[in-house]
């Protein structure tokens, strides 16, 4: 086996943890069996009716001492107490704590081999790779054939099922943004896959969808609940950036490869300075308005006016940098692709929020719609779908069809015109907005995880930092049986990483525990402190002794 890469102290750190980890689980697994043996041996002997009452009274002790205490256990099984003296318990093997997070062990395990799978993809030879290639007929009858097997095994419609009533949902209901959010995702998948140059504008839409839904939900949230907590905010920092996290030290790749999860998360944290700085105040709509109108001016001053944004960002150059190695030729500027990716979308993420502020008002007015006279309502519907069609045709036919350099010049200014068309055509009626592809919503609630995995598991590399642009081949000669065989365990692997990121922030994250998410902290920057200490050793000795 060849690697494609230099070998990283990130890589030995992570091949030391993940090598401890897996020694901690198969041990309390076996501690756990012999645990169960003896339990069925002490049933099945004779034993007094008093010693198994005093057996039983002591097991009854323990389940009280365990479920007593202040930190519950996690649905997986996991106890992660508030105290520096865990990290000890797991450094001395200590049978009790192995026992108790057996199950976080065992996730633990399962995401290393996760990540060494996208090692072996991508920085091996042991997997053939094979050039990108586009056929038009092809893509779109791979994309139609998904959406009629969708509509035929997954349509249902969701209704709002209350005590006194079973209605429609409203407009931009949950199970309508996660279908939204995979119909993109599906796009954007095969735009990538089948190097589908020709759709390069959708893929740019589909983005500022997502930015606009960061804007919209994270206002609608911080908004409504007015939760500025440290652990709702951790929390949603967790959700964007542990795979990503992972994948950096394994892969040896730069933040900024994955662009959309900074992207997201910066605008996540401007949404959340923007509802969270004088929020007490927020329910006088003149604050709001000047809050909106500081953000617009902030967007023009930073990203219109020439040379302010590389002075404001340079010192986040560090996190931020990149430089594709098959660019370099290029000599673009460390923070090029940040300015780039920022730039396209810089204002999407405040109309998200304006129109999230003036949802409730919207909601009523659907309302009032949905229960006037028939030939009224009709009217109204159909002028809302006659308008917001004219405008995405005009938009399609003078802003679409340019060429990509010349379209991204005008995607900042005219990104909402077909978002807010699609969200006006969707909504039209009760039906509409009620039904739902569920084979597509499934894929939108794991459309990070699959953005990230497609990159070392579905693409491939090569090398760090650079950009997918080969295909992963197992199947050699057989494209197309290779396509459904990647994309198989693409999907599998990003729903268990999906799975196993909430296992983790339900365990080291809590909810309403800022004190016990600090602990976690400095314990995670303890141990990440110790893995890297011991990876200068294992990459230094070996030299010295030769």
């Amino acid at each position: 086996m060849i690697l494609l890469g230099p070998v990283t102290h990130g890589q030995v750190s992570f091949l030391i943890g993940f090598i401890t980890t897996f020694v901690a689980w198969i041990y309390s697994e076996y501690l756990v069996f012999k645990n169960n043996s003896i339990s069925s041996k002490v049933r099945d002997s004779d034993v007094g009716l008093a010693e198994a009452e005093s057996l039983s009274v002591k097991e009854d002790d323990r389940a009280v001492l365990l479920d007593g205490g202040a930190i519950k256990p996690s649905p997986y099984g996991a106890r992660i107490p508030p105290s520096f003296s865990n990290l000890l318990r797991f450094i001395m093997l200590e049978e009790s704590f192995l026992i108790e997070n057996r199950m976080l062990l065992r996730a633990a395990c399962e995401f290393g081999f996760l990540l060494a799978y996208f090692y072996i993809c991508d920085r091996t030879d042991i997997f053939e790779s094979s050039k990108k290639s586009y056929n038009r007929d092809l893509f779109f009858f791979l994309l139609f054939l998904l959406i009629m097997v969708s509509a035929i095994t997954s349509f249902k419609i969701h209704l709002d099922k209350s005590p006194f009533s079973v209605k429609p949902l409203l407009f931009l209901n949950r199970h309508q943004t996660e279908e939204w959010k995979g119909w993109m995702q599906v796009i954007f998948l095969m735009y990538h896959y089948f190097a589908a140059r020709e759709i390069y504008n959708v893929g740019r839409v589909c983005v500022a969808a997502y930015v606009w839904m960061t804007g919209f939900g994270n206002f609608s949230y911080y908004y409504v609940r007015k939760d500025f907590s440290f652990s709702r905010f951790a929390q949603m920092m967790w959700r964007l950036n542990f795979l990503v996290f992972g994948c950096c030290i394994v892969l040896d790749n730069s933040y900024m490869l994955y662009y959309i999860c900074p992207l997201h998360t910066f605008f996540s944290l401007t949404v959340y300075g923007f509802v969270g700085i004088l929020n007490k105040y927020n329910e006088i709509r003149s604050v709001i308005a000047v809050k909106f109108l500081a953000c617009f001016l902030i967007v023009i001053i930073v990203w219109e006016i020439p040379g302010v944004f590389d002075v404001l960002w340079k010192p986040f150059t560090f996190i931020l940098g990149y430089k594709d190695p098959n660019r370099l030729a290029e000599q673009l500027p460390p923070m090029y692709e940040w300015h780039f990716r920022t730039g396209l979308d810089r204002y999407i993420w405040i109309l998200g929020m304006l129109y999230a502020f003036y949802y409730p008002t919207a909601e009523k007015w659907i309302e009032k719609l949905d229960e006037a006279k028939l030939k009224r309502r009709i009217l109204i519907k159909t002028t809302i779908v006659v308008t917001s069609s004219m405008a995405a045709y005009l938009w399609y036919e003078y802003i679409f069809k340019l060429d990509s350099i010349t379209y991204n010049k005008y995607h900042p200014y005219t990104s909402w015109i077909p978002i807010t068309a699609y969200i006006c055509i969707r909504n039209v009626t009760q039906s509409t907005r009620s039904y739902t592809l569920l084979v597509f919503g499934w894929i939108g609630k794991i459309s990070l995880d699959t953005y990230i995995s497609q990159f070392h598991i579905w693409l491939r590399s090569n090398a760090p930092d650079a950009q997918p642009k080969l295909l992963l081949t197992i199947i050699p000669d057989y494209p197309l049986l290779n396509f459904m065989l990647t994309t198989i365990i693409l999907m599998a692997a990003s729903y268990r990483l999906s799975e196993l990121t909430n296992t983790f922030k339900t365990a080291f994250v809590p909810s309403k525990d800022n004190k016990r998410i600090m602990y976690n902290m400095i314990s995670g920057g303890a141990i990440m402190g110790i893995l890297y200490s011991l990876s200068f050793v294992f990459l230094k000795v070996p030299p010295v002794l030769v």
